[in-house]
């Protein structure tokens, strides 16, 4: 491999550092998960937000960075670096036990810097795709800013929800565009969106009302990603093709499993079903995504390609049968169960996390420079 100009050096080191950023809220984020089981594990004082604050760690702290890190990846323009730094920095101050509201007001700037991001890539290339995950970008900048403003988690949680949902859906829309187009699709899907943005409202002023909407869009997100997505054709290749499908077609279940828990639970602010629904969602589909993912969002961040091995199938294996494990837990009140299904869970990260080392350090070959300039989507 040539060697790195000085320049192309730093910028692939400031990207490994914001990586390592969002890593570090993974792993706080997990262990705080855990805790709250609970699990005995040690934890210093001045940490005890690993435990309060698990859920933005994880997904403002963990995936906010990361997929803002991508975009700002693709967009190549440095200003676009400020919005995976202040999710990080805003997210680790949080980790690191500061109870002020400053750090919950920095992340909503980096959010709302996202939103402008977002719409610069929608005004170079105007399409639904981008257009549906730019409206995920405005879901989380409400979400931070109303957590700014001191609504509960519970209250936000939907928002965020709806962020890393319209970010998912916005990629395999762009990906339809492989097969033949059907005259159902678009207005199925956006009649699904529209159904989303009215529970979100709705659930302001009426929390059960808005949770039926919600649950309705989710089923109809669900339906469509089971009928159109790409992963039904990608799924008869070896491979990383035949794995990445999975991953795909498997979390599409988890998250028609999460919209039957809205219809028939929400809202809720904590409890066994308050953990089954968000855990069916943000472990189960979104994880799924991420694990099928990895392949192409590392080496577009950072220039280094990664080798696809028949591993990559045990932390999902893990993530999948410890889920359920988990979901059983909460829904039966075996304790004994959840207990072990969240231990799993932990366990499925931690074989994720070091399979992709492993096939990066075992990746022999320079990864060309059109892939590394391409933007991996999430």
């Amino acid at each position: 491999m040539n060697a790195l100009s000085p320049l192309r050096l730093h910028h692939r080191l400031g990207r490994v550092g914001l990586l390592l950023l969002g890593l570090s809220c993974l792993v706080t984020g997990v262990w705080g998960g855990l805790l709250r089981v609970p699990i005995s594990l040690p934890l210093p004082v001045q940490h005890a937000n690993w435990i309060s604050f698990h859920g933005p760690l994880m997904v403002c702290g963990f995936l906010g960075t990361v997929i803002s890190l991508e975009r700002a990846v693709g967009l190549r323009s440095l200003w676009t670096y400020l919005v995976p730094l202040l999710a990080g920095v805003s997210t680790a101050a949080i980790a690191a036990g500061v109870l002020a509201p400053w750090p919950r007001w920095l992340l909503t700037a980096g959010s709302v810097l996202f939103v402008v991001v977002s719409a610069r890539i929608v005004q170079i290339q105007p399409n639904l795709a981008n257009t549906v995950m730019g409206c995920g970008a405005v879901a989380w900048g409400i979400g931070n800013a109303l957590w700014a403003w001191g609504q509960s988690l519970p209250q936000v949680v939907l928002w965020w929800l709806t962020f890393l949902l319209l970010v998912i859906v916005g990629e395999r829309i762009e990906l339809t565009r492989f097969q033949k187009p059907s005259p159902w699709s678009k207005p199925w899907l956006t009649t699904a969106l529209a159904l989303l943005g009215a529970g979100l409202t709705t659930g302001w002023m009426a929390p059960r009302a808005g949770a039926l909407l919600t649950g309705g869009a989710l089923f109809g997100i669900a339906a469509w990603l089971l009928r159109f997505d790409l992963a039904w054709r990608t799924i008869r290749h070896p491979g990383l093709p035949r794995f990445m499908a999975i991953c795909l077609l498997s979390g599409h279940g988890w998250l028609t499993l999460t919209a039957l828990l809205t219809v028939l639970k929400w809202p809720q602010s904590s409890g066994v079903v308050y953990d089954a629904t968000l855990h069916s969602f943000f472990l189960g589909f979104v994880f799924s995504m991420i694990f099928g993912h990895a392949p192409v969002i590392f080496p577009a961040v950072l220039g280094l390609s990664v080798q696809y091995r028949w591993t990559a199938y045990a932390p999902l294996v893990v993530l999948h049968a410890s889920l359920v494990a988990r979901l059983l837990g909460d829904l039966m009140g075996a304790a004994t169960w959840r207990t072990w299904g969240a231990v799993g869970n932990a366990v499925a990260v931690g074989l994720f996390l070091v399979n992709t080392v492993a096939s990066i350090l075992l990746s022999r070959s320079p990864l060309p420079a059109k892939i590394r300039k391409k933007p991996a989507r999430i």
